[in-house]
């Protein structure tokens, strides 16, 4: 019975080893060269994009001196408009969609009058809401003083999760309500379990678990959603080079991944309900040189993935095979 158990267990192995769908060459996205229609529009250094499924919208977010800040484009690629106040350096963006409203969210890390917020934003660039102290850099003490936040992630529920501090003085992860009141916070500077060094960028998946890429750290940690315990880690598939972004694919089985040092997106398989496990690398699509995505998102709807890269000036569109 035991040797039994043993084989069962090493050909589980073995198969978890060799697991992949995809046998040989064949890839799981294809770059969609036609994206956008007008690749000139974008005229500064593209940080953050984010994808309004429902509407078929793609937001986004650049950096520059007399730039807009950020553009809207069609899901097919035609630009549409833009707008630039209030943004002073979008970091992270992400659009909101309920059945009467739509809003697009800003992180800013900029230092003057604007900076250290995170921003609610009407899809024509109406300012809605404003958390954090503008131009004020906050400390770990206050939970809505922020330091350079980074990104944000907003449920259907109207809770917020924002990873706070790419490079400031906070390294933390926030749940607030969706009157924006603490529900609860994690994290301070460090490698322990919990700690972070630039917790870089959030999302949630379906099963009520927090994923951050805690970028200095090399690793992803998992968190629960209603708790803010901590559930695990990945470190396994980052040794060369740190996860900058975390989004799950429309069908939640798999995590893309950039990583900007290596130019990289790496695809991962998404632990079921359970153990966390450490991470299983299914595929992954090599970028050229300097292109450097800093930040995903995926149409939740089709299926696309969206580039933001910094090193290339460009949002790239990546369409499943």
């Amino acid at each position: 019975e035991f040797e039994y158990y043993i084989f069962i267990l090493y050909s589980q192995v073995l198969k978890a080893e060799n697991y992949s769908p995809w046998k040989g060459e064949q890839q799981m996205y294809k770059l969609d060269i036609g994206w956008p229609k007008t690749p000139e529009q974008f005229t500064g250094q593209t940080f953050c994009v984010a994808v309004d499924s429902l509407h078929g919208l793609v937001y986004v977010g650049q950096r520059g001196d007399n730039v807009p800040k950020v553009l809207v484009f069609s899901e097919e690629g035609y630009f549409l408009h833009s707008w630039n106040d209030t943004v002073e350096m979008p970091h992270g963006i992400f659009v909101w969609n309920t059945a009467i409203e739509s809003s697009v969210w800003i992180t800013d890390v900029g230092t003057g009058k604007y900076g250290h917020t995170v921003k609610k934003y009407s899809p024509l660039g109406k300012l809605m809401q404003v958390l954090g102290t503008p131009g004020n850099a906050g400390s770990s003490l206050i939970p809505l003083q922020f330091d350079q936040p980074a990104e944000i992630f907003v449920e259907e529920t109207g809770e917020v999760y924002v990873v706070d501090g790419d490079g400031g003085m906070n390294n933390r992860l926030l749940k607030l309500s969706d009157d924006y009141k603490e529900i609860w916070l994690t994290g301070t500077n460090g490698s322990g379990i919990g700690q972070f060094k630039i917790p870089h960028s959030v999302t949630v998946d379906a099963f009520g678990r927090v994923w951050v890429a805690d970028r200095g750290n090399k690793r992803i940690q998992v968190f629960d959603k209603g708790t803010g315990e901590w559930l695990g880690s990945w470190s396994g598939c980052f040794s060369e080079d740190g996860p900058y972004s975390v989004r799950f694919t429309a069908d939640y089985k798999y995590l893309i991944v950039a990583q900007l040092n290596i130019n990289r997106l790496a695809i991962l398989a998404a632990p079921p309900v359970g153990s966390i496990g450490d991470c299983v690398m299914v595929q992954s699509v090599q970028l050229a040189d300097e292109t450097k995505p800093h930040l995903v998102d995926v149409d939740m709807r089709s299926g696309a993935v969206y580039v933001a890269e910094i090193g290339a000036q460009q949002v790239q569109k990546y369409v499943p095979l």
